[in-house]
């Protein structure tokens, strides 16, 4: 099986997709149909796609492609959703998800609620533990989601999303430190 893997340097997912069997191509740019003809593509994982996936692409891959998300669907569909957790104290996790024409909306294959402590936690160390719990849980289901064999449930509630211009208005509060603010003092600011 060609699979195609979207997302940008290091791709993580590469070994976890290799021991299946599969063969992988890493793309960082935007591709189309052509492409996918051209490298016999059977199944697409997207994980950090720089890329807004169109809809021919996902016409011709049939629901063969997937998306994994750092948060917990529907909550903080779109971007940045580690910092939109904390700032709208939504429920935090990680989602993998087939993907469809709306943003982050598709049927959930699998999901995992992450807690953190807020008082030892920066940005960092929760985005870098939502990366993990990520890549475990696509080594857990990726056999079963190659074979076809996760139909995926509907999106229950609302939820939210955020584009990437949104997080400008609350900048001033990781200004001093980055992504390196705590979570608390993030809290504590937004609050104010």
């Amino acid at each position: 099986m060609n699979i195609l893997y979207l997302g940008v340097p290091p791709f993580s997912l590469t070994p976890i997709i290799k021991e299946s069997g599969c063969d992988v191509i890493e793309c960082n740019s935007k591709i189309d149909v052509n492409f996918l003809k051209q490298h016999k593509i059977d199944f697409a994982v997207s994980y950090r796609c720089p890329n807004i996936i169109r809809k021919p692409i996902i016409n011709y891959l049939q629901g063969n492609i997937i998306n994994l998300h750092i948060s917990l669907l529907p909550w903080n569909r779109g971007s940045d959703p580690n910092l939109w957790s904390f700032l709208e104290n939504t429920p935090k996790g990680v989602t993998i998800h087939y993907l469809d024409e709306g943003l982050d909306t598709g049927k959930i294959i699998a999901q995992k609620k992450i807690i953190f402590d807020g008082a030892n936690e920066t940005l960092v160390t929760t985005y870098n533990k939502l990366n993990a719990e990520i890549i475990a849980l696509f080594k857990e289901k990726w056999p079963a989601i190659m074979r076809g064999e996760i139909a995926g449930k509907d999106q229950q509630g609302k939820g939210s999303r955020h584009v990437l211009k949104d997080k400008n208005l609350f900048l001033h509060l990781i200004a001093k430190k980055g992504w390196n603010t705590t979570v608390s003092e993030l809290i504590n600011q937004a609050i104010r």
